[in-house]
C-alpha cells in the first residue's frame, strides 16, 4: 500500500474539518462556518490532506486543488451518552467517487459498543485497501471503562496497537503529554503511522510545545483542525506547524 500521496518527506499534516458533525456549529464563527473558507486554508500549500464528511466533500471539495481528500465514513452527534457508538454513514465506494484517496473511521476504544465499530472498521479496511485507498483509524478512548484515563499512556497505546492489529495505515490518537510516554504509543503502533490529534484551541506556545513533543516521540504527523481554522491567521499557524512537522 502506497500512502505517499498524503505524505511529504515521510510526514503527514492533515487539516481536519469533521467537527461540524461531531459537535454541531458551536466551534464555528462567521468565517469558518463556511466550508469554502476551510478549503481555501487547505490549499495554502502546507497540508498533505484535508478531512471532510461526505456532504461537505460532495459540495465543497475542489478536485482540481490537488489537495488529497480523506472522507470520514462514520460519525455521531454530541447528544450521545458516556457509551458512544459511531456507525458507518458513507460507503467506501461513495468516498472514492467524491475523489477521496483515503477514508477515516472512529473507533471509541473502551465503549461498551466498541465491538460493533471494530467489526465494521475491519470490513471497511478490506474494501478501502482493495481500492488502493489509505485507511486512517481515529482511535479515541471513550466510555466508562476508560473514564478519567483517556490520555494516559497505556490507554492510548492500546488504541494505537488495535490500529496496527486491524491493519490501519495510520491511527489518530490523543497526545499523552510527554515525549517518553508518547514514544511508547508510537512503538505500540509498529509500522502503522501515528498521527496526533489537534484538540481544542490553545495558545501557540502550548501548541508549539505539544507538536514538538509529538514529533520528537516519533509520530508520523498530526491531524489538526480548530487550532488552525479558529485562529485569526490560519495560514501563519499552518506555516509554523509545517516547520515543526516537516523539518
Amino acid at each position: 500500500m502506497d500512502n505517499s500521496i498524503i505524505e511529504k518527506n515521510g510526514r503527514v499534516m492533515l487539516l481536519a474539518y469533521d467537527q461540524g458533525f461531531e459537535h454541531g456549529p458551536v466551534d464555528f464563527d462567521e468565517k469558518n462556518v463556511d466550508p469554502s473558507y476551510i478549503m481555501q486554508i487547505a490549499k495554502n500549500g502546507f497540508f498533505t490532506g484535508v478531512v471532510f464528511q461526505e456532504g461537505v466533500a460532495a459540495r465543497y471539495y475542489e478536485k482540481e486543488s490537488n489537495v488529497p481528500l480523506i472522507v470520514k465514513l462514520n460519525g455521531k452527534t454530541s447528544y450521545q451518552g458516556e457509551e458512544p457508538l459511531s456507525l458507518q454513514l458513507c460507503s467506501v465506494e461513495k468516498a472514492s467517487s467524491l475523489g477521496a484517496v483515503g477514508v477515516g473511521y472512529t473507533i471509541y476504544v473502551g465503549s461498551e459498543h466498541e465491538e460493533q465499530m471494530l467489526v465494521e472498521f475491519s470490513r471497511i479496511e478490506d474494501e478501502a485497501h482493495a481500492r488502493g485507498m489509505t485507511v486512517i483509524a481515529w482511535m479515541y478512548p471513550r466510555g466508562k471503562k476508560v473514564a478519567g484515563h483517556e490520555s494516559e499512556r497505556d490507554t492510548v497505546a492500546y488504541g494505537a496497537r488495535l490500529g496496527l492489529e486491524l491493519n490501519a495505515d495510520y491511527v489518530k490518537v490523543p497526545y499523552t503529554g510527554d515525549i517518553e510516554s508518547f514514544n511508547w504509543v508510537v512503538r505500540a503502533a509498529g509500522k502503522t503511522g501515528v498521527l496526533a490529534q489537534g484538540g481544542k484551541k490553545v495558545d501557540w506556545e502550548n501548541l508549539d510545545q505539544e507538536i514538538e513533543g509529538v514529533m520528537a516521540a516519533g509520530a508520523r504527523g498530526i491531524a489538526i483542525g480548530r487550532n488552525v481554522w479558529q485562529d485569526p491567521n490560519p495560514d501563519e499557524v499552518s506555516e509554523k506547524l509545517a516547520r515543526i512537522v516537516f523539518k
